[in-house]
């Protein structure tokens, strides 16, 4: 073979093994272009982007927990960083330098159309429980109630007596004899305890996805800001009702609201008016002929004391539209302070003149 041809045939060999090596280089970027086409798709799609680290969490229920956003209507993706990165510099969207710095580690993404505040509740109540290792805190009392345990009688027995949970065996397996509180919230779980509550298959720790940001109309949301007491704003929202109805009434402002106790206000007011005024309805005629009556015997007690009017004077408590009221003379009386006083002529008119209109 001529030097030539030869050094023509190491050439081919060279550029077919260099184009057996860019193959696979090729191939890769392709699906890297195929999946950051993807990403952009679901950031158009969906309002929410949510990073959540998956570091230190259980896989079997980070399935769970995903499988049940799914559920939701979310979209759940696990993704290199990279990659999200890309796709959010070729869409251009704001504050990126504010979410980049979340998407380190090891990260899953969640596409969904809440608002930022929505999805971190949803997040917060998705919770799944995995069996508890030694050294772990528990974040509840754990109680075991009687019954069956399906553990047979053996080295098991001697478990359960250290951490004194009462035991019977019973159709030849170990039953728990009565209730018996076996953690409380804060404790530390022992080696003993962790590996009984696997075998008795009681899963006491929560798993929670750990959300680091979530990102919204170019704008980043940290967990910490995200964190809302209902109850409070619950208890907020109650008052300011109660104070704008209170104001409402005052007012007097026709709404469907107040209506029903601003005609109960106006109808006790109109009675009032008319009982002052001595004007007789149905609701008023008790009461104006009750206090009529006190102002009579009264005068005829004042007018009896200067002239003899040759009969018995009777003396009644005065009536209002509150009940019954002691008049002032006995008052006196009662507190042993009574004082003669003297009625003048003026004051007898008055009361003449008010009694017959």
């Amino acid at each position: 073979m001529k030097a030539k041809t030869r050094a023509q045939l190491e050439r081919l060999i060279k550029l077919s093994k260099l184009e057996e090596r860019r193959a696979p280089l090729r191939e890769s970027i392709k699906k890297k272009a195929i999946i950051v086409e993807e990403i952009k798709g679901l950031l158009k799609q969906y309002r929410t982007l949510a990073v959540i680290s998956v570091e230190g969490v259980p896989a079997k229920e980070s399935r769970r927990i995903y499988g049940r956003l799914r559920s939701l209507g979310c979209v759940v993706k696990l993704y290199k960083n990279s990659l999200v990165l890309r796709a959010l510099k070729e869409l251009n969207v704001k504050n990126l330098d504010s979410l980049a710095k979340y998407l380190t580690g090891p990260n899953a993404y969640l596409f969904a159309n809440l608002n930022p505040f929505e999805l971190a509740k949803v997040l917060d109540e998705t919770v799944e429980y995995r069996y508890a290792k030694p050294g772990d805190i528990a974040a509840f009392d754990v109680e075991l109630g009687p019954g069956p345990t399906d553990i047979k009688p053996g080295p098991s027995m001697s478990l359960f007596g250290k951490l004194r949970i009462p035991i019977q065996v019973r159709e030849g397996q170990i039953w728990v004899a009565k209730d018996v509180k076996v953690l409380k919230a804060g404790d530390t779980i022992s080696a003993e305890l962790a590996s009984l509550l696997m075998k008795l298959g009681v899963a006491v720790i929560p798993v929670k996805a750990k959300l680091k940001a979530v990102y919204e109309g170019g704008l980043v949301y940290t967990p910490e800001m995200l964190k809302i007491d209902y109850d409070s704003i619950r208890k907020s929202f109650t008052e300011a009702l109660s104070y704008s109805k209170a104001l409402a009434v005052e007012l007097a402002l026709p709404i469907p609201e107040i209506v029903p106790e601003l005609l109960v206000r106006a109808f006790r007011a109109s009675v009032e008016v008319a009982f002052r005024a001595g004007y007789l309805t149905p609701e008023t005629a008790p009461a104006v002929i009750s206090r009529a009556v006190g102002i009579a015997l009264a005068l005829a007690s004042a007018l009896a004391s200067r002239v003899d009017l040759g009969i018995a004077v009777a003396t009644l408590p005065a009536r209002t539209t509150g009940g019954e009221r002691v008049s002032e003379k006995e008052e006196k009386e009662e507190r042993g302070e009574e004082k003669k006083e003297e009625v003048s002529e003026e004051t007898i008119a008055e009361g003449i003149a008010s009694l017959f209109g």
